[in-house]
């Protein structure tokens, strides 16, 4: 019986040390041949990088107020495998932060040492979370974007996505000037996630985005808003644009649109509510366009604005039985009052003096069919056909404003030729880059003008354009007190089947001022009355009749009002006597400043 006794012990003893030499085989396996994998893995359960997210530039208006800036808020991570109550923390979350616990609970499955939980969460719901942190749950600040002024600008400033990322506006268009360069940190994490500082941390320091300030006035955006607001709610159109520009640099004071919405929260905006209007809606511009066609005859010498021209009483047959119009009825007109009463005829007749290739020459000149290059994204070029395929109709129609396409943005260049003197500026958003503590980086590089007219031809125009504002088509864009020029324009839209509507309108009016007195010439006679248009900005004086603004207004399908002279019009003089306070004009045409040195 001792026999098998001993054999079973020696084969317990050998099976003991058959294991025990497996055992010793995976040691030295483990210490020799799969230390390095095994210790890459334990490192990497333990170590974790980081970015550092570099602070996003602010945007400023001209004043120096913020228009968009960067804020701290918290945000949720957890690391998911050190989360053993996965459904019961997502439960608690989800009461915290208000956000579907499914979800939460989808992200703590997933095997990794940090997941994100709620990106942006609410300030307040802070103190709650880092009750969490141990199980596995924590918080860290991230920058958001804050548009202290909310719907302001909305349309030229633009947002940014969830990781700072320009998506549309200025936010876009300088996104590699005011995102800078994110840095990095590797470090350690204990087993709930928590970040370990030491000498094993390895770190590169963010660089910071620049900021940019804008030629934008905050006041005088909120002004234009106001009164595209009131505009819109009061002539019931489908939306429009206000543009308010210094026509003697291309500066933009403000660019509005309606309709609008906040840039806090894009993504419950309609894509309706988004687009920038006064740079991506193409329409034909109507009487407006007038400005073109009497610039390139006066500076051609085609005709002279005393010179008489029979407007046949209303009704004009042009060719192929086409029929011009006017709103009312004319005989005999000279020039002047042909652009001041706004006659389609009058115009139509005196623009058969230039050749189609000369007046084309001209429209190339004020800007039109190409993008005028202002510095924010979605322009477009507009709509403008060579005279090669120019009907025989088109040499009737072109001239006052029709088979052209334009955006109100290249109606404020325009506009700006005639008030600046002739030169045609680029119309320009940012006024400079700067360091956060002020330091420029870049500020902004005038392009040489393009000549467009002479300064006697701009002369003649701003004298009409004087006369549709006192007593013209335009009278009820008249300020008093302060002399403005401007002209209305009325324009039919497209239907579907390409035949112009009778219900769909685009109304607009353009205008600038103060404008120079017509009459000079009492100034060197001793005359102590205040010359009409002279003024000063608020930063500093200007010459006596020199133009400080240009301003477009354009209403789409306004009802059942649709005249550019009765919709927009009101709506030109209601910027202009709302902001007269804030540049230090008054009543007289003069800047107070100047007032009360005399």
């Amino acid at each position: 019986m001792a026999r098998p006794a001993n054999d079973r012990i020696i084969g317990v003893l050998l099976v003991g040390l058959a294991l025990l030499g497996l055992l010793w085989v995976r040691c030295v396996w483990l210490q020799l041949v799969a230390a390095g994998r095994y210790s890459a893995l334990a490192a990497a359960q333990h170590r974790s990088t980081e970015v550092l997210r570099a602070r996003r530039g602010t945007l400023y208006d001209r004043a120096g107020r913020p228009l968009a800036m960067g804020v701290g808020v918290p945000s949720v991570f957890a690391n998911a495998r050190a989360v053993e109550a996965k459904r019961d923390v997502a439960r608690q979350l989800a009461d915290m932060i208000g956000r579907d616990a499914h979800a939460i609970e989808e992200r703590l499955e997933k095997d990794k040492g940090f997941v994100w939980v709620a990106r942006h969460v609410e300030p307040a719901v802070a103190p709650s979370i880092r009750m969490l942190s141990d199980v596995g749950v924590g918080l860290m600040e991230e920058p958001k974007r804050l548009y202290p002024h909310g719907r302001l600008g909305s349309h030229l400033i633009g947002f940014v996505d969830i990781d700072q990322y320009g998506l549309e506006g200025l936010e876009l268009a300088f996104n590699g000037v005011l995102q800078g360069q994110d840095g990095w940190r590797s470090t350690l994490r204990d087993a709930k996630g928590n970040v370990l500082i030491g000498p094993w941390t390895i770190e590169t320091r963010p660089m910071d985005g620049y900021d940019v300030v804008l030629t934008i006035d905050s006041v005088v955006q909120e002004v234009a808003e106001e009164t595209l607001e009131w505009g819109v709610k009061k002539y019931h159109a489908k939306g429009g644009s206000i543009i308010v520009m210094e026509p003697a640099t291309g500066a933009i004071l403000a660019l509005a649109n309606a309709p609008s919405y906040d840039p806090n929260a894009p993504a419950v905006a309609p894509a309706e509510a988004r687009r920038n209007r006064a740079v991506t809606d193409l329409f034909e511009p109507g009487s407006i366009f007038k400005i073109v066609t009497a610039s390139a005859l006066l500076e051609e010498k085609k005709v002279t604005p005393d010179e008489q021209v029979f407007c046949e009483d209303g009704s004009y047959h042009t060719v192929a039985r086409h029929v011009l119009h006017d709103h009312r009825p004319h005989g005999l007109l000279s020039f002047h009052d042909v652009i001041k009463f706004s006659s389609n005829i009058g115009t139509a007749k005196a623009a058969q003096r230039l050749k189609p290739d000369e007046l084309y020459r001209y429209i190339q000149a004020f800007g039109f069919g190409r993008r005028t290059g202002i510095d924010v994204p979605g322009e477009v070029s507009g709509l403008v056909h060579p005279p090669a395929r120019w009907s025989k109709l088109s040499p009737f129609i072109v001239p006052i404003g029709q088979e052209i396409a334009v955006t109100p943005i290249q109606l404020a260049v325009m506009t700006a030729v005639v008030a600046n003197g002739g030169n045609r500026m680029r119309p320009y958003l940012m006024e400079r880059v700067q360091t956060p503590d002020g330091r420029v980086i870049r500020s902004h590089a005038p392009m040489s003008p393009t000549h467009v007219i002479s300064p006697e031809t701009a002369a003649i125009l701003q004298e009409i354009l004087t006369s549709v504002v006192e007593s013209g088509t335009g009278q009820l864009a008249s300020v008093q007190g302060l002399a403005v020029a401007g002209k209305t324009g009325t324009a039919q839209k497209l239907e579907p089947d390409g035949r112009y509507s009778h219900a769909r309108f685009v109304a607009s009016f353009v205008g600038f001022g103060p404008v120079p007195d017509p009459t000079p010439s009492r100034v060197a006679e001793g005359d102590p009355r205040p010359v009409a248009g002279s003024a000063a900005l608020r930063h500093g004086e200007r010459a006596w009749g020199d133009p400080r603004f240009v301003i477009v207004v354009c209403m789409d399908e306004p009802h059942p009002l649709y005249f550019g002279g009765v919709v927009s019009t009101p709506m030109f003089k209601r910027v202009v006597e709302g902001l007269m306070g804030y540049w230090e004009l008054d009543r007289g045409g003069r800047s107070q400043t100047m007032a009360q040195l005399q």
